[in-house]
């Protein structure tokens, strides 16, 4: 049977980092192994105080559990943030982002949003610090797409802020924010844990009423903890053992217990927080993503490895000399359409960016306008063939923005999101589900993944990608319930001669061209 997922929380640590790790390898040696700790509140203090994480960052000492933190909720806090590559501060040690769903290998669900709300405009943060409706909204996009279950949604497994939602002790805690009682109400969390208060506080259970996402009431849990290493001594470290929402028993998510208590948000006043409207019913879509920033910013974390790369030696840049020119199909203003090295088949193609990008998410909206024009000119043109088409992007061990184009059989159409999801299991991966791509906010803010566009306008979308396997994609396309070429999995396998390259190139450019707006 399975024993569920093991899970570490604590509170605000404020640069008690020696303190912290100590303990959670006290906690881990005797009742772990435990997969992940998770940090609420203000993870650093002083300047002072902060020194003690630089035994970690030199490698002196080590952080034994993999440790995800939210952002700053103090502005003075924000710098701690910068220039951090794919939100990793030193091993073990990761910044988790601004806002977004986190799923385990286990197929938990963590849900959080860094920061404190904003006091200014609905949509308009003063600070990277605070948090507006928008980036509300965005969480509980990214939790109600991503369910699993096809017909009621079952909420996620933990909610993670670092302020309180307001509707809990308001006498003892002015600071608390309507948008976050919001969030909690609409995605239903089974725990929902918060810190900066300085005080350890669990109340009994309580379940959300049930709205238009599901007839369920389902429950949730609410702690909020202490200061690590507090005077008083209270709780500021709390353990949990957790089996997914998606593969609990329905009789366990809604059995009810004797201690519980009328919910706290139930028709709470929420006026000057969000509008009537402001229903699930309204929602649009999203993939943990930042709020809008000045122009090439994507908040922390915006230097990065993939852009240091030089240029010059990049394959698919078309300003550099190792681009190989007799692949190109045709060039587009920001986009070009080249034949893959190494294809599947004569109609393996690529769709890369003209100049140096690492990924579909740091698109701006003119790049993501042309994107979607190769892509709709692709789909027309292989339902000429009498085919479907796939498209998919590993950010992963990869510089440069390759999307893969493959077509397949319209008759075959039904089997491509099942050879998927048969792979991911053979290779534990989780993938969630997403509507179709219309933005790049969909995608994730920081870190790699892995997305697979399939002919029914549904998106498939992984962030577990340590030691994910490079030839994922086409291990599905070449399994046997689709094209049945496993010979075909490794691209080095498949390289053509440069004259069978360019035929193919030629037959497809002739192919495409009723459809080639670039040429119009």
């Amino acid at each position: 049977m399975d024993a569920g997922t093991k899970i570490l929380v604590v509170g605000d640590v404020r640069g008690r980092f020696k303190q912290l790790f100590q303990r959670v390898e006290q906690v881990n040696k005797k009742a772990g192994p435990f997969e992940i700790l998770c940090c609420v509140g203000d993870f650093f203090g002083d300047d002072k105080q902060n020194e003690e994480l630089i035994a970690y960052k030199n490698g002196f000492k080590h952080i034994t559990v993999p440790t995800y933190i939210l952002g700053p909720n103090q502005k003075e806090h924000g710098k701690h943030f910068e220039n951090l590559s794919d939100g990793e501060i030193c091993t073990n040690l990761t910044y988790l982002g601004k806002r977004g769903v986190y799923t385990l290998t286990s197929g938990v669900k963590i849900a959080y949003l860094s920061g404190v709300e904003s006091a200014g405009a609905a949509d308009l943060a003063k600070s990277n610090h605070e948090f507006t409706k928008s980036d509300v909204f965005a969480v509980r996009n990214s939790c109600l797409v991503s369910k699993n279950c096809s017909t009621e949604y079952r909420g996620v497994d933990v909610l993670l802020t670092s302020q309180w939602p307001y509707g809990m002790q308001e006498n003892e805690n002015a600071t608390a924010s309507k948008l976050i009682a919001f969030l909690c109400r609409e995605v239903k969390p089974r725990y929902h844990f918060c810190a900066i208060n300085g005080n350890y506080f669990e109340c009994p259970p309580f379940r959300m009423p049930k709205d238009e996402t599901t007839q369920f009431e389902l429950c949730t849990r609410f702690i909020s903890l202490a200061d690590v290493g507090n005077v008083e001594k209270a709780k500021y470290i709390y353990a949990l053992t957790l089996k997914p929402v998606d593969k609990s028993r329905l009789l366990d998510l809604v059995q009810k217990t004797t201690n519980e208590i009328p919910c706290p948000f139930a028709g709470l006043d929420l006026a000057g927080a969000v509008d009537k409207n402001d229903t699930s019913e309204n929602r649009q879509y999203f993939y943990d993503m930042e709020t809008k920033k000045s122009k090439g910013q994507r908040g922390y974390g915006k230097k990065r490895r993939m852009q240091e790369l030089d240029q010059e030696k990049c394959w698919f840049c078309l300003s550099s000399p190792d681009v190989e020119k007799h692949l190109i199909i045709t060039v587009g203003e920001r986009f070009y359409l080249a034949l893959a090295k190494g294809p599947i088949n004569r109609h393996h193609v690529m769709i890369l960016s003209t100049k140096h990008l690492p990924c579909a998410a740091q698109l701006s909206t003119e790049d993501w306008e042309e994107l979607d024009k190769f892509k709709n000119a692709l789909r027309k043109y292989f339902k000429t063939i009498g085919q479907v088409v796939c498209f998919t992007e590993r950010h992963y061990k990869s510089f440069h923005l390759q999307i893969n184009v493959l077509g397949i059989e319209e008759g075959y159409a039904w089997k491509i999101k099942h050879s998927f999801e048969d792979k991911a299991e053979e290779f534990n991966l989780q993938f969630e589900t997403l509507p179709p791509l219309d933005s790049p906010k969909m995608l994730p803010e920081i870190g790699p993944y892995f997305l697979t566009e399939l002919p029914d306008d549904s998106t498939l979308i992984t962030r577990q990608m340590n030691h994910f396997p490079l030839h994922f994609a086409r291990d599905v396309f070449c399994s046997e319930n689709l094209l049945n070429c496993d010979e075909k999995v490794n691209w080095k396998e498949c390289l053509l001669d440069k004259d069978e390259e360019t035929t193919y190139v030629s037959d497809f450019r002739k192919g495409f061209a009723p459809f080639d707006f670039t040429i119009t």
